[in-house]
Protein backbone atom coordinates (compact mmCIF):
# COMPACT_ATOMS: atom_id res chain seq x y z
CA UNK A 1 0.00 0.00 0.00
CA UNK A 2 1.48 3.28 -1.13
CA UNK A 3 0.59 6.74 0.83
CA UNK A 4 2.26 9.90 -1.17
CA UNK A 5 4.57 7.58 -3.42
CA UNK A 6 5.31 5.87 -0.16
CA UNK A 7 5.51 1.98 0.35
CA UNK A 8 3.94 1.73 3.66
CA UNK A 9 5.63 -2.28 3.96
CA UNK A 10 8.44 -0.62 4.37
CA UNK A 11 7.76 0.80 7.64
CA UNK A 12 7.01 -2.59 9.27
CA UNK A 13 10.93 -3.49 7.37
CA UNK A 14 12.36 -0.86 8.97
CA UNK A 15 10.96 -1.51 12.57
CA UNK A 16 11.63 -5.42 12.16
CA UNK A 17 15.56 -4.01 10.79
CA UNK A 18 15.65 -1.75 13.72
CA UNK A 19 14.61 -4.36 16.40
CA UNK A 20 16.58 -7.41 15.69
CA UNK A 21 19.60 -5.69 13.88
CA UNK A 22 20.02 -8.29 11.18
CA UNK A 23 18.44 -8.72 7.96
CA UNK A 24 18.45 -12.56 8.24
CA UNK A 25 16.65 -12.63 11.43
CA UNK A 26 14.23 -9.35 10.48
CA UNK A 27 13.57 -11.89 7.14
CA UNK A 28 12.88 -14.63 9.91
CA UNK A 29 10.57 -12.20 11.73
CA UNK A 30 8.40 -11.01 9.07
CA UNK A 31 8.20 -14.69 6.98
CA UNK A 32 10.06 -13.21 4.05
CA UNK A 33 13.57 -13.69 1.98
CA UNK A 34 16.75 -11.91 2.78
CA UNK A 35 16.97 -10.53 -0.33
CA UNK A 36 13.42 -8.81 -0.29
CA UNK A 37 14.02 -7.46 3.37
CA UNK A 38 17.67 -6.32 1.66
CA UNK A 39 15.51 -4.65 -0.98
CA UNK A 40 13.23 -2.69 1.43
CA UNK A 41 16.54 -1.57 3.33
CA UNK A 42 17.89 -0.43 -0.26
CA UNK A 43 14.58 1.73 -0.81
CA UNK A 44 14.85 2.62 2.98
CA UNK A 45 18.28 4.18 2.02
CA UNK A 46 16.87 6.00 -0.88
CA UNK A 47 13.89 7.57 0.92
CA UNK A 48 15.56 8.64 3.59
CA UNK A 49 18.96 9.44 2.01
CA UNK A 50 20.70 7.79 5.00
CA UNK A 51 22.41 4.46 5.60
CA UNK A 52 19.78 4.08 7.96
CA UNK A 53 22.16 0.45 9.01
CA UNK A 54 25.62 -0.24 9.28
CA UNK A 55 27.27 -3.43 9.18
CA UNK A 56 30.05 -3.89 12.46
CA UNK A 57 30.61 -7.46 12.75
CA UNK A 58 28.31 -9.41 12.63
CA UNK A 59 25.39 -6.92 13.83
CA UNK A 60 24.17 -3.63 12.27
CA UNK A 61 24.23 -0.72 13.74
CA UNK A 62 21.28 2.29 13.53
CA UNK A 63 22.88 5.82 12.80
CA UNK A 64 21.60 8.70 13.98
CA UNK A 65 19.13 9.55 11.69
CA UNK A 66 17.45 5.61 12.04
CA UNK A 67 17.34 6.65 15.65
CA UNK A 68 15.44 9.61 15.13
CA UNK A 69 12.95 7.85 12.84
CA UNK A 70 12.11 4.73 14.83
CA UNK A 71 10.28 6.52 17.51
CA UNK A 72 8.01 8.34 15.06
CA UNK A 73 7.64 4.93 13.16
CA UNK A 74 6.68 2.82 15.80
CA UNK A 75 3.88 5.19 16.97
CA UNK A 76 2.87 5.21 13.63
CA UNK A 77 2.89 1.31 13.32
CA UNK A 78 0.70 1.17 17.18
CA UNK A 79 -1.60 3.19 16.27
CA UNK A 80 -2.73 1.48 12.87
CA UNK A 81 -2.34 -1.73 14.98
CA UNK A 82 -4.37 -0.35 17.22
CA UNK A 83 -7.10 1.13 14.53
CA UNK A 84 -7.33 -2.17 13.46
CA UNK A 85 -7.98 -4.16 16.63
CA UNK A 86 -11.02 -1.90 17.38
CA UNK A 87 -13.82 -3.90 15.92
CA UNK A 88 -17.27 -2.50 16.15
CA UNK A 89 -20.13 -4.68 17.02
CA UNK A 90 -17.93 -7.25 18.02
CA UNK A 91 -19.65 -10.65 17.92
CA UNK A 92 -17.63 -13.31 19.25
CA UNK A 93 -19.67 -16.26 18.03
CA UNK A 94 -18.12 -15.01 14.55
CA UNK A 95 -15.11 -13.32 15.39
CA UNK A 96 -11.90 -14.45 14.14
CA UNK A 97 -9.97 -12.22 16.35
CA UNK A 98 -6.29 -13.44 17.96
CA UNK A 99 -6.07 -12.08 21.26
CA UNK A 100 -2.05 -11.94 22.84
CA UNK A 101 -1.85 -12.05 27.04
CA UNK A 102 0.66 -12.40 28.61
CA UNK A 103 -0.11 -14.61 31.79
CA UNK A 104 1.46 -16.81 33.94
CA UNK A 105 1.12 -20.83 34.12
CA UNK A 106 -0.90 -20.68 36.96
CA UNK A 107 -3.43 -18.25 35.20
CA UNK A 108 -3.45 -20.31 32.49
CA UNK A 109 -4.02 -23.52 34.65
CA UNK A 110 -7.19 -22.22 36.34
CA UNK A 111 -8.53 -19.36 34.06
CA UNK A 112 -7.55 -19.91 30.41
CA UNK A 113 -7.97 -23.63 30.63
CA UNK A 114 -11.54 -23.04 31.46
CA UNK A 115 -11.76 -20.51 28.81
CA UNK A 116 -10.24 -21.86 25.93
CA UNK A 117 -12.85 -25.09 26.80
CA UNK A 118 -15.87 -22.37 26.35
CA UNK A 119 -14.40 -20.84 23.54
CA UNK A 120 -14.44 -24.15 21.38
CA UNK A 121 -18.26 -23.94 22.22
CA UNK A 122 -19.34 -20.34 21.59
CA UNK A 123 -16.62 -18.77 19.64
CA UNK A 124 -14.90 -21.38 17.57
CA UNK A 125 -12.91 -18.87 15.52
CA UNK A 126 -11.46 -16.83 18.40
CA UNK A 127 -7.34 -17.82 18.91
CA UNK A 128 -5.36 -17.13 21.92
CA UNK A 129 -2.16 -16.75 22.27
CA UNK A 130 -0.38 -16.71 25.88
CA UNK A 131 2.90 -15.22 26.58
CA UNK A 132 4.69 -15.85 29.80
CA UNK A 133 4.97 -12.31 31.54
CA UNK A 134 8.43 -10.68 32.48
CA UNK A 135 10.00 -7.36 32.62
CA UNK A 136 9.16 -6.45 28.73
CA UNK A 137 5.28 -6.91 29.08
CA UNK A 138 4.36 -3.85 29.86
CA UNK A 139 6.58 -2.36 26.76
CA UNK A 140 4.87 -5.04 24.79
CA UNK A 141 1.78 -3.63 26.01
CA UNK A 142 3.36 -0.13 24.98
CA UNK A 143 4.11 -1.62 21.49
CA UNK A 144 0.86 -3.52 20.51
CA UNK A 145 2.20 -6.72 20.66
CA UNK A 146 -0.20 -7.33 23.43
CA UNK A 147 -3.99 -7.01 24.20
CA UNK A 148 -3.78 -7.95 27.76
CA UNK A 149 -1.65 -8.64 30.93
CA UNK A 150 -2.68 -10.42 33.95
CA UNK A 151 -0.69 -9.46 36.71
CA UNK A 152 -1.48 -9.04 39.83
CA UNK A 153 -2.72 -5.60 40.94
CA UNK A 154 0.19 -4.49 43.02
CA UNK A 155 2.52 -5.01 39.45
CA UNK A 156 0.55 -3.34 37.21
CA UNK A 157 1.66 -0.47 35.50
CA UNK A 158 0.46 3.13 36.33
CA UNK A 159 0.06 4.58 32.72
CA UNK A 160 -2.94 1.78 31.26
CA UNK A 161 -6.34 1.60 32.89
CA UNK A 162 -7.01 -2.37 34.60
CA UNK A 163 -10.06 -4.09 35.87
CA UNK A 164 -9.92 -7.00 38.60
CA UNK A 165 -11.30 -10.11 37.30
CA UNK A 166 -10.81 -12.24 40.73
CA UNK A 167 -9.00 -12.20 44.34
CA UNK A 168 -7.26 -14.89 45.77
CA UNK A 169 -6.04 -16.64 48.68
CA UNK A 170 -2.33 -18.35 49.52
CA UNK A 171 -2.28 -21.72 51.42
CA UNK A 172 1.14 -24.11 52.12
CA UNK A 173 1.28 -27.35 49.60
CA UNK A 174 3.19 -30.34 51.06
CA UNK A 175 3.37 -34.28 49.87
CA UNK A 176 0.29 -35.66 51.19
CA UNK A 177 2.70 -38.04 53.38
CA UNK A 178 4.09 -35.18 55.73
CA UNK A 179 -0.18 -33.74 56.53
CA UNK A 180 0.32 -34.59 60.33
CA UNK A 181 3.39 -32.85 60.40
CA UNK A 182 3.04 -29.62 58.83
CA UNK A 183 -1.54 -29.37 59.88
CA UNK A 184 -0.51 -27.48 62.76
CA UNK A 185 2.87 -25.72 62.47
CA UNK A 186 3.57 -22.21 63.36
CA UNK A 187 5.58 -19.83 61.66
CA UNK A 188 9.06 -21.29 63.14
CA UNK A 189 8.48 -24.71 61.97
CA UNK A 190 7.53 -22.77 58.61
CA UNK A 191 10.76 -21.06 58.09
CA UNK A 192 12.64 -24.07 59.58
CA UNK A 193 11.66 -26.10 56.97
CA UNK A 194 13.02 -26.78 53.50
CA UNK A 195 11.12 -24.86 50.77
CA UNK A 196 10.06 -24.80 47.02
CA UNK A 197 10.56 -21.51 45.09
CA UNK A 198 8.97 -20.28 42.72
CA UNK A 199 11.22 -17.07 40.54
CA UNK A 200 9.63 -15.57 37.40
CA UNK A 201 10.84 -13.66 34.83
CA UNK A 202 14.58 -12.95 33.70
CA UNK A 203 15.48 -11.38 36.66
CA UNK A 204 14.50 -14.14 39.24
CA UNK A 205 11.48 -11.76 40.51
CA UNK A 206 9.95 -13.41 43.49
CA UNK A 207 6.17 -13.79 43.99
CA UNK A 208 3.31 -11.89 45.17
CA UNK A 209 4.16 -14.24 48.66
CA UNK A 210 7.60 -13.71 48.54
CA UNK A 211 6.76 -10.15 48.64
CA UNK A 212 4.94 -10.19 52.06
CA UNK A 213 6.70 -12.70 53.44
CA UNK A 214 9.92 -10.63 52.82
CA UNK A 215 8.66 -7.77 54.71
CA UNK A 216 8.33 -10.15 58.21
CA UNK A 217 12.09 -9.78 58.36
CA UNK A 218 12.41 -13.33 58.06
CA UNK A 219 13.74 -16.02 54.80
CA UNK A 220 12.39 -19.25 53.95
CA UNK A 221 15.11 -22.37 53.72
CA UNK A 222 14.60 -22.34 49.87
CA UNK A 223 16.21 -25.26 49.48
CA UNK A 224 14.79 -25.88 45.26
CA UNK A 225 14.03 -23.20 42.22
CA UNK A 226 11.26 -22.99 39.82
CA UNK A 227 10.48 -20.91 37.14
CA UNK A 228 7.11 -22.34 37.25
CA UNK A 229 3.99 -22.73 39.25
CA UNK A 230 2.52 -25.98 38.11
CA UNK A 231 6.21 -27.70 37.96
CA UNK A 232 6.13 -27.29 42.14
CA UNK A 233 4.48 -31.07 42.96
CA UNK A 234 6.87 -31.98 41.00
CA UNK A 235 9.22 -30.96 43.31
CA UNK A 236 7.42 -31.63 46.10
CA UNK A 237 6.39 -35.16 45.85
CA UNK A 238 8.65 -37.64 47.67
CA UNK A 239 10.33 -35.10 49.93
CA UNK A 240 9.71 -33.06 53.26
CA UNK A 241 9.55 -29.75 51.86
CA UNK A 242 6.86 -27.07 51.79
CA UNK A 243 5.88 -24.94 49.10
CA UNK A 244 3.20 -21.87 49.58
CA UNK A 245 0.65 -21.68 46.45
CA UNK A 246 -2.35 -19.86 45.26
CA UNK A 247 -5.40 -21.46 46.99
CA UNK A 248 -6.92 -21.89 43.34
CA UNK A 249 -4.23 -23.81 41.57
CA UNK A 250 -3.19 -26.27 44.60
CA UNK A 251 -6.75 -27.29 44.75
CA UNK A 252 -6.67 -27.88 41.46
CA UNK A 253 -2.71 -29.67 41.15
CA UNK A 254 -4.27 -31.94 44.09
CA UNK A 255 -6.72 -33.61 41.64
CA UNK A 256 -3.65 -35.15 39.94
CA UNK A 257 -0.82 -34.86 42.52
CA UNK A 258 -0.62 -36.74 46.12
CA UNK A 259 -0.39 -33.19 48.07
CA UNK A 260 -1.90 -31.83 50.71
CA UNK A 261 -4.03 -28.44 50.91
CA UNK A 262 -3.19 -26.80 54.08
CA UNK A 263 -3.27 -22.94 55.96
CA UNK A 264 -0.65 -21.22 56.47
CA UNK A 265 0.54 -20.61 60.09
CA UNK A 266 -2.08 -17.68 61.36
CA UNK A 267 0.76 -15.07 62.15
CA UNK A 268 1.69 -15.67 58.61
CA UNK A 269 -1.45 -15.22 56.63
CA UNK A 270 -0.55 -13.52 53.30
CA UNK A 271 -3.28 -10.37 52.21
CA UNK A 272 -5.56 -11.93 49.78
CA UNK A 273 -4.24 -11.10 45.93
CA UNK A 274 -6.18 -9.28 43.36
CA UNK A 275 -5.49 -10.35 39.84
CA UNK A 276 -6.29 -7.85 37.36
CA UNK A 277 -6.35 -7.43 33.41
CA UNK A 278 -4.59 -4.45 32.14
CA UNK A 279 -5.33 -3.13 28.62
CA UNK A 280 -3.31 -0.18 27.10
CA UNK A 281 -5.06 3.09 27.71
CA UNK A 282 -6.13 3.27 23.79
CA UNK A 283 -7.74 0.13 24.11
CA UNK A 284 -9.58 0.70 27.03
CA UNK A 285 -13.23 0.97 24.70
CA UNK A 286 -12.58 -2.12 22.83
CA UNK A 287 -15.05 -4.30 22.53
CA UNK A 288 -13.38 -7.41 22.34
CA UNK A 289 -11.32 -6.80 25.39
CA UNK A 290 -13.99 -6.29 27.28
CA UNK A 291 -15.80 -8.87 26.27
CA UNK A 292 -12.66 -11.32 27.11
CA UNK A 293 -12.25 -9.38 30.46
CA UNK A 294 -15.90 -9.93 31.17
CA UNK A 295 -15.41 -13.42 30.28
CA UNK A 296 -12.74 -14.18 32.75
CA UNK A 297 -15.07 -12.89 35.35
CA UNK A 298 -17.77 -14.88 34.92
CA UNK A 299 -15.08 -18.34 34.91
CA UNK A 300 -13.57 -16.90 37.73
CA UNK A 301 -16.65 -16.86 39.75
CA UNK A 302 -18.31 -19.97 38.23
CA UNK A 303 -15.38 -22.30 38.06
CA UNK A 304 -14.41 -21.30 42.06
CA UNK A 305 -17.38 -20.01 44.14
CA UNK A 306 -16.10 -20.22 47.15
CA UNK A 307 -12.87 -18.91 46.19
CA UNK A 308 -11.84 -15.42 47.86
Amino acid sequence: MRFKGFDLNLLVAFDALMTTHSVSRAAEHLNLSQPAVSAALSRLRDFFQDDLLVSVGKRMHPTAHADSLWPQIRRCLQESERLLAIQSGFDPATSQRSFRIAASDYISAILISPLVRLLAETAPAIQIEINAPDERSTIDLDDGKLDLIITPEVYVSPAHPFERIFSERHVVVCDSANEAAFANMDDDAFFAAEHVAVSIGRIGKGTYADSFLGTLGRRRNVQVVTASFTTVPWLLCGTNRLAVMHERLARLLAQTFPISVLPLPPALEIPPMHEVGQVHSARANDEGVQWMLALMRRIAIEQYPDAA
